[in-house]
């Protein structure tokens, strides 16, 4: 492997990837990835299994204790009352020169061909500024997408243009906001390495 950092920079990245291997927290951030529909299995998401990741979700970190992440969890008969949703919402929405069938057929696949689905939701208290409850909301899904991937389950956060329209499907309060829909599923994917560009490109250090 060529290294482009001095002595030094090439110990440190000799002791994160002996500690990656050493650390399970450090290997599942490193490993964690998104894993989509086509890679998962018929196998059921055990009703356990959500709620070990919802659990997860629920230690995210928040300011004043507003907890402001809220979830409603579609399986089975509700997933595809959700596919119905969003390929009506896709249909009605989307300009006649855009729409095609199978766009809207795929729409509502997307829940159909997933274990579970699980609509993520701010719930703005209006105690501290909205950008640290959307902050704490997206720190409580990637506790889940954590959890999920300890588990074996994969998953991704999908954030269509459609979900601005899911509010009175999700029997939303006004000062709730649907900001993606997380689909989960057992999977056969193999683990594969993260494509990032050096951390060392996105750090300045002041000594």
């Amino acid at each position: 492997m060529l290294y482009l950092y001095g002595k030094n920079e090439h110990k440190q990245i000799l002791k994160f990837n002996y500690n990656l291997m050493k650390n399970e927290v450090l290997k599942a951030i490193h490993y964690r990835r998104s894993v989509f529909q086509a890679s998962f299995t018929d196998e059921e998401v055990s009703k356990e299994d959500i709620l070990s990741i919802l659990e997860a979700a629920n230690a995210a970190p928040t300011h004043k204790r507003t907890q402001p992440w809220r979830f409603v969890v579609f399986r089975r008969e509700g997933l595809q009352r959700l596919g119905g949703e969003l390929s009506r919402i896709y249909k009605t929405i989307t300009p006649a020169e855009k729409y095609t069938e199978a766009t809207e057929i795929n729409m509502g696949k997307k829940a159909t061909q997933s274990n579970v689905a699980i609509a993520i939701v701010v719930n703005y208290t209006g105690e501290v500024p909205e950008w640290e409850e959307l902050a704490c909301t997206a720190a409580a899904v990637e506790n889940m997408w954590l959890a999920a991937h300890s588990l074996n389950i994969g998953g991704y956060w999908a954030s269509p243009g459609l979900i601005n329209h899911l509010g009175s499907f999700l029997n939303l309060e006004e000062n709730q906001k649907c900001i993606g829909l997380f689909y989960l599923g057992h999977h056969e994917s193999e683990s594969r390495e993260p494509i990032r560009t050096p951390i060392e490109e996105k750090i300045r250090w002041e000594e």
